[in-house]
């Protein structure tokens, strides 16, 4: 059975890791750090309204008068954020990656955030799933197999 978007994120282990928009990009970057993400959610209350990314920082660091100390996260994060629910495949995960052009996906149970992924999340899934069916196949279809197979029948002349 194919892996799905809830899947991912239960073998991630990972609770989701949020800012306020009101918080400067020194404070995100010490939340990413401390946890050892790239990508940071940003929540409004009980809503997610952006993500801020370590792309984000090397687009805004060249800008003129730009302090970590003083920005705003919710002055430089992305508003946009593709969203799916956690029963969305594996497969579905991956085509949303390439034709969206997109890094992370928001992920959602009964329409509330459960989670983020990143391509490199789905990837990994991807591959180790794979894998998983190669091994499979092979258990089936082992040397094995082949070289006992049918030396228990005893061939009959068609003529009898």
């Amino acid at each position: 059975m194919m892996k799905t978007a809830g899947d991912i994120l239960k073998e991630k282990k990972r609770m989701m890791v949020t800012v306020r928009p009101d918080q400067t990009v020194r404070e995100a970057l010490e939340r990413m750090r401390v946890n050892r993400i790239g990508a940071i959610l940003v929540k409004r209350g009980e809503r997610i309204v952006g993500i801020w990314t370590d792309r984000d920082l090397a687009r805004d660091v060249l800008l003129r008068g730009f302090d970590i100390d003083t920005a705003l996260i919710g002055d430089h994060m992305a508003n946009e954020i593709c969203t799916v629910p956690d029963t969305t495949p594996i497969l579905k995960l991956q085509e949303l990656f390439l034709g969206l052009f997109t890094r992370h996906i928001l992920i959602t149970r009964q329409d509330k955030p459960v989670g983020l992924l990143s391509m490199g999340d789905v990837l990994r899934a991807s591959l180790l799933e794979k894998d998983a069916q190669i091994k499979d196949l092979n258990a089936v279809a082992s040397w094995e197999y082949y070289e006992n197979w049918g030396w228990d029948r005893k061939l009959k002349s068609p003529n009898k």
